[in-house]
C-alpha cells in the first residue's frame, strides 16, 4: 500500500489519472537536441481529443492498470527522452494495457493500435494506397464521359480531343495514413502508438523502423511525384478516413515525437541498433500485493475482506508455477464469484480448471 503513495517530482506519468497539469508540463518540456523535430501542424486538422467512444475505450482500459514505482521510472524516462518504449514480458502481464494507461493518465487521446504479424511491412503502418481502386475509377470515369469519338472505318479511333478527356480521380480518395503515419503527424501534443507484438514481425521490420524513429517522419512517394501539380493534398487518418489532414510535398514530419510503446513476448531477439534507440522495460508477473491492488482497482474488491478471494489469489499463484497465467484470468474468477457462479463446494477444481487454464506449459 505504501508503494501506491510514491510520487516523484520529475514524473509526468503517475498511472492515477487526472493528469491535466502534468500534460501541460509534457507539452511545454524541451526535448533533447537530437529529438527536436520541426513539423508544422495543419491548422485545419483537429486530432481526436478526450471524448467519444474511442477515447472511452482507452480511458476504461488504461484506468485498470496498476504501475509499480520502477515501471513509472522507466515510462517517464522514455517520455523525457522522447524515445520508443520496448516492453517485454510473458503474455498477460499488462504490456499492452500500459500504453492505454499512459494515454488515459495524461489525457493524450485514443491510443493508435498497430497489431503486428509475420506479414506486416513498414508501409502498412505508415499509409495505405488503393492503386487498383484508383485505376478502376479512372476507367469508369472514361466510360461515363459523353462525346466519345467513334472509331474510323479502319477501326482506329481518331486522336482524342484534350477537352473531352476526363481528369484522373484525385489521389486523396485512395490514400489514408496508417497508425504509425497518423502518430507522426505534426502536433504540439504527442499521440500514443501501440505497436503490439513486434517480436512476431518479419526479420526486417525492426531495422526498417530505425530511420522513421530517428527522422520522426517519412515520405509518401505517390504524393511527392505530384508535388508540382498539387503540392498539398488532404488525406484521411487511421482515426478517421474523412479527417482530411493536409500533407505538403508528400512529407509527414512530426513536431512532437509520439509516445511509441512496442510490446514483445520474447519470441525473438532484436538487433543492437534497434535496442539502442529504445528505452526498455521488462514486466514480471504480479505478486500477491500487486494482485490485490489490481483487483481493488478493477473490481472494487478488497482481497483482505474475504477468505474466498484470498484463496482464489493463492490458487492463481500456485497454478502459475506450472505454466503461465494472465492477470485477467484471476479477475474473471473473482467476477464469476461476485455473480454467484460456480459457488458449489464440489465445483472448485472444475471452476479453477475452466477459468485459469495455462497459457504455456504441458497443460496449455
Amino acid at each position: 500500500m505504501e508503494e501506491e503513495a510514491v510520487v516523484k517530482d520529475w514524473w509526468l506519468y503517475h498511472g492515477s489519472g487526472a493528469g491535466g497539469d502534468r500534460r501541460t508540463r509534457l507539452e511545454a518540456g524541451s526535448p533533447p537536441p537530437w529529438r527536436d523535430f520541426t513539423g508544422t501542424p495543419d491548422p485545419g486538422y483537429l486530432p481526436p481529443g478526450c471524448e467519444g467512444p474511442a477515447w472511452e475505450r482507452t480511458r476504461r482500459r488504461g484506468a485498470g492498470y496498476v504501475p509499480d514505482e520502477p515501471e513509472k521510472d522507466v515510462v517517464n524516462t522514455a517520455l523525457y527522452l522522447r524515445r520508443p518504449l520496448l516492453i517485454t514480458g510473458k503474455p498477460g502481464v499488462g504490456k499492452s494495457t500500459l500504453a492505454y494507461s499512459i494515454a488515459a493518465d495524461l489525457g493524450l487521446g485514443p491510443v493508435l493500435h498497430w497489431p503486428i504479424t509475420s506479414r506486416t511491412v513498414l508501409r502498412d503502418g505508415l499509409y495505405l494506397y488503393d492503386a487498383i481502386g484508383r485505376l478502376q475509377e479512372a476507367g469508369l470515369e472514361q466510360l461515363r464521359t459523353p462525346g466519345a469519338q467513334p472509331a474510323t472505318a479502319a477501326g482506329v479511333p481518331p486522336p482524342p480531343d484534350p477537352a473531352a478527356v476526363p481528369a484522373a480521380p484525385s489521389i486523396s480518395r485512395y490514400l489514408r495514413l496508417g497508425p504509425l503515419g497518423t502518430a507522426l503527424l505534426p502536433q504540439d501534443r504527442p499521440r500514443v502508438l501501440l505497436v503490439d507484438e513486434i517480436d512476431k514481425s518479419d526479420i526486417d521490420l525492426p531495422g526498417d523502423l530505425l530511420t522513421v524513429f530517428e527522422d520522426g517522419g517519412f515520405l509518401i512517394p505517390e504524393l511527392a511525384r505530384l508535388a508540382q501539380e498539387d503540392p498539398a493534398v488532404a488525406i484521411g487518418t487511421d482515426d478517421d478516413p474523412d479527417a482530411a489532414v493536409r500533407i505538403t510535398q508528400g512529407l509527414v514530419q512530426c513536431r512532437y515525437f509520439p509516445v511509441v510503446v512496442l510490446t514483445s513476448n520474447g519470441e525473438r531477439d532484436f538487433p543492437p541498433a534497434f535496442l539502442r534507440r529504445c528505452v526498455r522495460l521488462h514486466l514480471e508477473p504480479p505478486g500477491p500485493e500487486k494482485l490485490a491492488r489490481i483487483v481493488r482497482r478493477r473490481l472494487g474488491v478488497d482481497i483482505e475482506d474475504g477468505e474466498e478471494y484470498q484463496e482464489l489469489v493463492q490458487s492463481f499463484l500456485d497454478r502459475g508455477e506450472d505454466g503461465d497465467l494472465a492477470t485477467d484470468q484471476l479477475l474473471n474468477a473473482i467476477q464469476l464469484r461476485l455473480a454467484g457462479a460456480w459457488s458449489a463446494p464440489g465445483d472448485r477444481d472444475r471452476f479453477l480448471a475452466t477459468v485459469m487454464q495455462h497459457l504455456t506449459g504441458p497443460t496449455a
